[in-house]
């Protein structure tokens, strides 16, 4: 290893990946990755895939309960960890390493921080950049003062279940805390969610209404509007990954104290900034990825990445960089049951920019391929459109629309309009038929 290389990047989850991949592909540049704790980072390990290896089963589960020609099946809690160990390959790393070398990256293990001009320090080592220092180090929980006596569980814990608590708290109405919800239920804990305000508030009302209903017929008590004003328990604590962190914590909500045997914090998250110079950001110096303040989503991150990367790398060869692009949506799914997806603003956002603004709402039911699916399907579909009959964003929510969203961001970055939309035709019978249902929508 060198200590100097053209790009360093301080962060080695999925965005400092693409972000260093991009920068030097192809070319004889040279790059590094530094990692203070495992490569792959919070998505490989934490968050995206382990949720996602919790959350398939017991939608499948769910699907053979309501689809006549299977036996419901149930959950084996066993195999359902072991299935969420073989996708975090056991918390082990020599994958993701393995690829940076595989690709030319050097990875250096330690806390990275920028302490001088294109200087980043690790330990006792002096790393120093030609080009660019890329930080990439994500966000973490933000945990209320409250709450920080009892050690909660956070997403880690959640994602890295292994004691199954009988009775769970969890405070927070946002994604993580809906997922949670819904793996943690089906493992065969009693859930309770503390929602400060409103349940899933960035998204379209009634996709969250939806949302709520499907919880609830999980068993989730989900209680609107109440604050956890205290929290206590006594006794030794422990941080043991997935491990009950404790004796019983009891939570005072509404005047009223509760006893749990966990409780799971999911209130939002801060930025990881310790890497950061205290002064004003210098040009050879860029942040991608949560840590920017741009949407804490991986997909996100590494498109923003893939652009700043080769940006980076245009610049060391000294060819024209490209012009930025203009607004790109952002699109999202939330894997609870039902599934929602979406791309773009809500009508209700779309009105501050776009007063002409309208929706186009159909049962998501209304495509013969989704009530294929299940036999007793629910949800809705919804388009966002301008004045002009422009596609400004897309709403599903329904059995597995997950799938349905690419079509819809396709459609709001290339500006398409509503009678572009009718020459795209539809296979039947599937669920992309609810197109054509959002279409002659607009005929009424």
């Amino acid at each position: 290893m060198t200590d100097e290389y053209d790009v360093i990047v301080i962060g080695a989850g999925p965005v400092g990946e693409n972000a260093a991949q991009y920068a030097v592909r192809g070319t004889d540049r040279t790059a590094c990755l530094v990692e203070r704790e495992l490569v792959g980072g919070e998505c490989s390990f934490y968050a995206c895939i382990p949720s996602k290896a919790l959350l398939r089963p017991p939608t499948v589960a769910a699907v053979s309960a309501d689809l006549q020609g299977l036996r419901p099946t149930r959950i084996d809690p066993d195999a359902l960890l072991a299935r969420r160990d073989y996708w975090v390959s056991n918390y082990d790393d020599s994958g993701g390493a393995g690829w940076a070398e595989s690709v030319g990256i050097d990875v250096v293990r330690g806390e990275g921080r920028v302490t001088g001009e294109r200087q980043v320090s690790v330990g006792d080592r002096t790393l120093t950049a030609r080009h660019a220092v890329v930080v990439a180090t994500g966000s973490s929980p933000a945990i209320p003062d409250a709450f920080a006596p009892v050690s909660p569980w956070t997403n880690r814990d959640a994602t890295g279940v292994v004691d199954i608590p009988e009775r769970l708290a969890i405070v927070g109405g946002g994604v993580v805390a809906c997922e949670a919800a819904t793996w943690l239920a089906a493992l065969g804990s009693s859930v309770t969610m503390f929602v400060r305000r409103t349940l899933l508030d960035r998204v379209e009302p009634f996709a969250a209404d939806l949302v709520l209903e499907g919880l609830r017929r999980q068993g989730i008590d989900v209680r609107l509007g109440v604050s956890v004003g205290a929290a206590e328990r006594p006794g030794d604590l422990n941080d043991g990954l997935g491990r009950l962190h404790g004796g019983p914590v009891r939570l005072q909500g509404d005047d009223q104290w509760e006893e749990f045997d966990e409780v799971l914090v999911a209130t939002g998250r801060r930025l990881n900034t310790e890497a950061l110079p205290g002064q004003e950001r210098p040009a050879w110096l860029h942040l991608v990825g949560d840590v920017s303040g741009e949407p804490a989503l991986t997909h996100w991150g590494k498109y923003r990445a893939r652009l700043l990367g080769g940006r980076l790398r245009d610049e060391m060869l000294g060819v024209p960089v490209p012009s930025a692009p203009g607004h790109i949506p952002v699109p999202q799914v939330i894997f609870t049951d039902p599934e929602v997806a979406a791309v773009g603003p809500t009508l209700e956002q779309a009105r501050a920019d776009e007063p002409g603004a309208y929706a186009l709402d159909v049962p998501i039911t209304s495509a013969s391929g989704v009530n294929l699916l299940v036999d007793h399907p629910e949800g809705k579909a919804r388009l966002v459109v301008a004045g002009d009959g422009r596609l400004l964003g897309a709403t599903f929510v329904g059995p597995e629309v997950a799938e349905l969203v690419h079509a819809a961001t396709v459609a709001v970055v290339g500006r398409m309009t509503l009678d572009q939309l009718w020459h795209a035709v539809p296979s039947f019978p599937t669920a992309s038929e609810v197109w054509l249902r959002l279409l002659e929508a607009s005929l009424d």
